[in-house]
């Protein structure tokens, strides 16, 4: 059967608008049992399809669906379902929430049988084995449903959304579900419930957080794009375009074919991300839509479980830890930790639930004395008792290598005051009452976090000596840290506090933007964002007193590159703490870094190994392939060069116009895309000369290697990423050697007495004419066969011999071993031929080695 596409349908309804409303009255009419007028035996087609297929075949007009639902709506006239005229009555499922594995808030009736985030359509035979829901309007522009008539777990959310959204914002969200239930008609989670639940449980999530209208509306709508005919442009019609951009932000992209799935999904997020720079809102609707899925996440089977949990521990959770949105990170990482190791999350679990009652008893008498102590200093304050999550645990004991009962904080407290101020009395006050632990004190009010979280952290020697975490912050800090961005919403004028939380998360968003930018994938851009999503943070100062916030293990080069692009690029050391100190070198918290540039230095590819932040890596990388490519454009240009040499011309006479024909026919934008390629060996620069000087050149078309007997192209070793040398036989400054064109890879050196250089000769237009140039930069591998006697300390011998002739080991291998003789694999580099002569000579001057051989 072909596939029907959207664009089918409108070679026979022209309006886009009206082909949805056909559809979705007709896909209604399927899955309450109407006889199809095409024969879908052996198909199953979900009703939304076969309607299109009707619509596409011309079997099925606008005028027979409406007599079709005419027909219906007087039959359900007649005949009373359950005592309600049968357009309005009510699914007969069970509506109780008593299921304690239930998500809280206002949560759909459903929560008993978790779903999973994708809908499956679900197709009923017979008219009569299913009543209406209540929100199947005929059209997305019927009247509103009477709110009497709404499900259960609607009502609930509109209760909710009564307490802080006018009348009018609550009508125009109802107005998106009455839109959302009938595009999702039909359609089921993999628990079996109605789909919709899913959206407005979203909604219900942000409502949580007290989000605006446009939000809630854009929640409830979020997969409509996706997995419905909906289109666009009814949403932005009826809500505007500022909900239809967040909708469209929230749409993975589906719709575009990838090689993997690791591949879509990446460039999904990246689309998300770019959504996510003109309007926050996006990420919410996208944490909240994350966060429902995890807590329904049991009905998907084992490995897609495992797979959305690592996703969610990987990027979501992090995410929202980068917002400040601590209460939803702290559920993403518990649902995510449950499902990827669900036998750890269960030990874990049950650890903290039957922790000693001589502990517990602690934790009672100590917030006693707190709430006295604390009282009696005049605060007014509220005291939270706390306990550790188990993700947190396990992320503890596996990351500082720790048991169980070696974490002691598992339990703390947070006291929340009235003012900044009271937060420094009450550190007082508890430093009074208990000693602290040395160094286990953090000032996050003088310096937040990256994510805009403000806190004083200490931790007492408690009752049983026992230490206990105790955290002191305002009421207004304690809503950022629960809340992060989202408090932004919850302000109607706006406090600084929220607005500065907003303003990071503004910042972090376009630095990101910026590294996808110079990222060669979105895979390698996801894998940059994972990186620079560490909780811990090192808090460092510029020689003028700013702070500069920077993941845990960050090194100089990731300062220098935080401070700017360019000075990172033109980096050579640091001072920290007016002591000289070498790019590779890590940082702490507290110290003062000066970068120390030279107009002269460049990124190298062994910076990549020194540096933990995407900016900087992204930086490096997209420095070391500009170079690449203006080596290999000059490459390319020597290459053709030679090739137009042996046809007797060159490329200041081949006429302009010819070129630029040549380019375009070619979709070249410019020469430089030309001659890089040729430096790749993705175009052949024989081929390419003979195509430029055919015409008024009466000269044949010789290979490009001529026999060797062209000018050869001489070796500098300034050469980056468009030459290379073979692992084969590793050929070094002042051997004889020849070029190989590989495509993909440039111009591949061997040596002339090369196993393979018999193989290569069957292609004599690969042959590129090569030689080394007098002054050659670089170390260059070579490997070496060296026999010795099997005894202790003949390693050492070996290798201090190598070290003592100014060459570097790169690897070490033993090849054959028996009592009394060991054969040994050395890999090192040298400078040219008679630097690997002084090693050689050297290693020969040992009584222990029985021979030395070059490979």
């Amino acid at each position: 059967m072909a596939r029907i596409t959207v664009e089918d349908c409108l070679n026979v309804v022209d309006n886009r608008f009206e082909l949805v409303l056909m559809a979705s009255k007709r896909a209604r009419q399927l899955s309450k049992g109407v006889e199809s007028t095409l024969d879908n035996s052996g198909n199953d087609d979900k009703p939304t399809v076969l309607a299109l297929r009707e619509i596409a075949a011309r079997s099925i007009d606008e005028a027979t669906i409406d007599a079709v639902e005419r027909s219906e709506r007087e039959r359900a006239e007649r005949e009373p379902w359950n005592g309600l005229p049968r357009k309005w009555s009510t699914t007969t499922r069970s509506a109780t929430t008593s299921d304690p594995a239930a998500p809280t808030g206002p949560q759909p009736p459903f929560t008993s049988r978790p779903g999973s985030c994708r809908g499956v359509v679900v197709g009923v035979a017979g008219a009569r084995t299913r009543a209406y829901a209540p929100w199947m309007t005929s059209t997305p522009s019927a009247a509103a449903v009477p709110g009497s008539t709404l499900p259960a777990y609607y009502r609930d959310l509109e209760r909710r959304l009564s307490e802080y959204l006018s009348a009018d914002h609550v009508a125009k969200v109802r107005r998106a579900f009455e839109i959302g239930a009938d595009a999702h008609e039909g359609q089921a989670r993999r628990s079996g419930e109605p789909y919709i639940t899913h959206p407005v449980a979203v909604a219900g999530i942000l409502a949580e957080l007290r989000m605006d209208w446009e939000t809630l509306a854009a929640a409830i709508l979020h997969d409509a794009l996706e997995d419905t005919p909906l289109p666009r442009e009814v949403i932005s019609g009826e809500f505007g375009e500022p909900v239809a951009e967040l909708v469209d932000g929230v749409t993975k992209l589906d719709k575009v074919r990838f090689r993997s799935r690791q591949e879509a999904a990446a460039e999904s997020f990246r689309k998300m991300l770019l959504a996510m720079a003109l309007d926050l809102r996006v990420i919410l609707i996208k944490l909240a839509d994350r966060l429902h899925n995890m807590r329904t996440l049991d009905a998907m089977r084992p490995e897609s479980r495992r797979r959305i949990a690592r996703e969610t521990l990987e990027i979501y959770a992090p995410i929202a830890q980068r917002l400040g949105m601590n209460k939803i990170k702290s559920e993403l990482q518990d649902h995510g930790f449950r499902s990827l190791h669900p036998w750890r999350y269960e030990v874990v679990s049950k650890r903290i639930a039957s922790q000693p009652v001589v502990r517990r008893e602690s934790m009672t008498k100590l917030e006693v004395q707190l709430s006295h102590k604390l009282a009696s200093e005049g605060l007014k304050h509220r005291l939270i008792g706390r306990v550790k999550s188990p993700w947190s645990i396990y992320s503890k004991m596996r990351n500082e290598h720790k048991s169980f009962d070696q974490v002691m904080d598992v339990f703390g407290f947070r006291v929340v005051v009235e003012k900044v101020s009271d937060c420094y009395l009450g550190l007082g006050a508890v430093h009074g009452l208990y000693k602290p632990v040395d160094a286990r004190f953090r000032d996050f009010i003088a310096i937040p976090k990256l994510n805009g979280y403000q806190s004083l952290h200490t931790v007492l020697f408690g009752p049983y000596g026992s230490p206990v975490e105790v955290q002191l912050r305002t009421e207004e800090m304690d809503l950022i840290a629960e809340r992060g961005i989202a408090a932004h919403w919850m302000y109607k004028s706006g406090s600084s506090a929220s607005s500065s939380a907003q303003n990071r998360a503004h910042d972090w968003v376009r630095g990101l933007l910026e590294s996808q930018q110079d990222a060669g994938s979105s895979i390698e851009f996801l894998e940059n964002v994972k990186v620079d999503l560490f909780p811990d943070e090192v808090y460092l100062f510029t020689p003028q007193g700013d702070i500069l916030s920077l993941p845990r293990n960050a090194t100089v080069l990731d300062f220098a590159y935080a401070v700017h692009t360019d000075v990172g690029n033109h980096a050579v050391a640091a001072r920290v703490d007016k002591k000289l100190v070498p790019l590779r070198s890590q940082l702490s918290s507290g110290q003062t870094v000066e970068i120390i540039t030279a107009p002269s230095a460049a990124p190298g590819p062994q910076w990549l190994e020194y540096v933990v932040t995407s900016k900087a890596r992204t930086a490096i990388r997209h420095h070391l392939k500009r170079l690449e490519h203006e080596d290999a454009v000059k490459l390319g240009h020597r290459m053709l060069d030679r090739a137009l040499e042996a046809l007797d011309t060159s490329l200041d006479r081949v006429p302009s116009a010819r070129f630029e024909r040549y380019l375009g026919e070619q979709r070249y934008r410019r020469m430089e895309d030309l001659l890089a390629d040729i430096a790749l060996g993705n175009r052949m620069p024989a081929q390419v000369a003979q195509v430029l000087s055919a015409e008024g050149s009466a000269t044949p078309a010789q290979p490009y290697g001529g026999g060797m007997a062209s000018e050869q192209i001489l070796i500098t070793g300034t050469e980056r990423g468009v030459l290379s040398f073979a692992g084969c036989c590793h050929p070094i400054p002042g051997d004889d050697i020849m070029g190989y064109l590989t495509t993909g890879k440039g111009v591949v050196v061997h040596r002339l007495e090369c196993r393979n250089v018999s193989e290569y000769r069957k292609s004599p237009d690969r042959w590129v004419p090569i030689g080394w140039d007098r002054q050659v930069e670089g170390d260059y591998k070579v490997a070496l066969i060296i026999e010795v006697e099997n005894r202790p300390g003949v390693l050492a011998q070996v290798a201090a011999a190598v070290a003592e002739s100014d060459s570097n080991i790169d690897s070490v291998e033993y090849r054959e071993r028996d009592v009394s003789m060991a054969v040994l694999h050395f890999m090192i580099e040298v400078r040219h031929r008679k630097h690997l002569a002084d090693v050689i000579r050297r290693l020969r001057r040992l009584s222990v080695l029985h021979g030395v051989q070059r490979l």
